[in-house]
């Protein structure tokens, strides 16, 4: 089995991060920062928004989390686009009212939507550039590649799906609805899953030889789990991302790439 080690990447790219940030401070005066709307105030939420700010505290960038409701979300994000000393602004999905899921993600200007989840982005969506920068950084090409992305939510699989198929792969769209998933994976050279249903994606739907990228979670009795069932692990032909350190550290690295971008662009 070959692990794609997310954490490997990462730490190459947050120590080019760290230069780049010192370089803006002390070249140009620039102080960046990141502003992360929580509404919802769960393990996983949690989880990944102290991630981020541990992440941003490394490479010096600050990270401030403001916890509110999805329906004061809109009025705050209006008064962070409007200060010159927010980056960037981030609201941390899922929202405690998912109805108002699109109206508060647009809210932010493109400017500052560092996530790059609205409908006019600027920079990339953050978890797609961290899949092409893991199968990147393995050498793993898409060319002439049968792939499947199983799961078409904002954060993953709407935005990757957007990005391959603008790119001309050949790319099936899925999700953990479909009435036959092994079948629809048998062939398939690459798979990216994102349902945050935890073992949706068993061992015997996998093609010999594949590449699987799990980026679902889901908070499972107080762990966090991702698609795979535990029998994949126990495969030694696959490539796959480990049950820990795949794609996440790597979607926190783009984040604040796109945060850096943007802080050198808003002084143009």
């Amino acid at each position: 089995m070959r692990y794609l080690n997310g954490r490997e990447i990462r730490d190459f790219v947050k120590a080019r991060q760290l230069h780049q940030v010192r370089s803006l401070r002390q070249s140009q005066g620039i102080n960046l920062n990141l502003t992360i709307i929580q509404t919802k105030d769960d393990n996983l939420s949690n989880v990944y928004t102290n991630l981020k700010k541990r992440y941003g505290e490394d490479i010096e960038v600050a990270v401030d989390i403001v916890k509110t409701s999805a329906t004061e979300a809109e009025k705050i994000i209006k008064g962070l686009d409007a200060d010159s000393s927010v980056t960037g602004v981030l609201v941390q999905l899922p929202l405690d009212d998912i109805s108002l899921t699109d109206k508060v993600i647009n809210a932010i200007s493109p400017d500052k939507d560092v996530d790059g989840l609205g409908d006019s982005p600027k920079w990339d969506p953050t978890t797609a550039m961290a899949i092409n920068w893991l199968l990147a950084g393995y050498n793993i090409s898409l060319d002439n590649k049968k792939i499947a992305i199983v799961g078409q939510g904002r954060l993953v699989g709407a935005p990757l799906m957007k990005m391959w198929r603008g790119s001309g792969y050949d790319v099936m769209a899925l999700d953990d609805t479909c009435d036959d998933l092994r079948l629809a994976l048998a062939d398939k050279d690459i798979v990216v899953t994102a349902t945050g249903v935890p073992g949706l994606i068993k061992s015997r739907m996998l093609k010999h030889g594949a590449t699987v990228v799990d980026a679902g979670t889901a908070s499972d009795g107080g762990a966090i789990k991702g698609d795979l069932a535990p029998e994949v692990y126990e495969r030694d032909d696959l490539t796959l991302t480990p049950q820990k350190g795949g794609v996440g550290p790597l979607t926190i690295a783009a984040l604040f790439d796109n945060v850096i971008r943007a802080g050198a662009v808003s002084t143009k």
